[in-house]
């Protein structure tokens, strides 16, 4: 299977199990967000466009090739894992602050993953800067809903 549909099926099925149910996500819809919260409807355009990145860095990556592909593939699932269990882990357990804590793990795996892809494919590490950037603005707002939903 070539590389490109082997990423975008994984993203795919990662992105399938970890998204919340209904349910359970008309319930997050109702916490209480911050006032300055002002773009929130631009969000889902915003990860979108991150996950391409992602896509696009995964695959850069894997063309690079080398002896540590296989270990780079892998962080990179890590880092989609922690991404998208973001809302579902809020959702599940009713605790904002584990949406806080999973921000912030996300933000240091891609940090991580960016300097190690560095040295290997500047571009594949360039894309994920989009991440980096959105990813402590998403922590931030989640760490003013925990405050905002005791």
């Amino acid at each position: 299977m070539p590389a490109w549909l082997t990423i975008l099926l994984v993203m795919g099925l990662v992105i399938a199990v970890l998204t919340p149910s209904r349910q359970q996500f008309a319930w997050f819809l109702r916490l209480r967000r911050p006032r300055w919260l002002t773009f929130e409807r631009w969000i889902p355009l915003i990860w979108s466009l991150i996950y391409l990145c992602f896509y696009a860095s995964a695959l850069l990556r894997w063309g690079a090739g080398g002896a540590a592909a296989p270990l780079a593939m892998a962080a990179y699932l890590v880092l989609l894992v922690l991404v998208q269990s973001y809302t579902l882990l809020i959702c599940r357990t009713r605790r904002v602050a584990w949406g806080t804590a999973a921000g912030l793990a996300g933000w240091i795996w891609g940090l991580a993953l960016t300097l190690a892809t560095l040295t290997i494919s500047p571009t594949a590490a360039l894309l994920l800067v989009p991440f980096l950037l959105w990813s402590p603005i998403g922590t931030f707002v989640t760490w003013r809903m925990q405050r905002l939903n005791r």
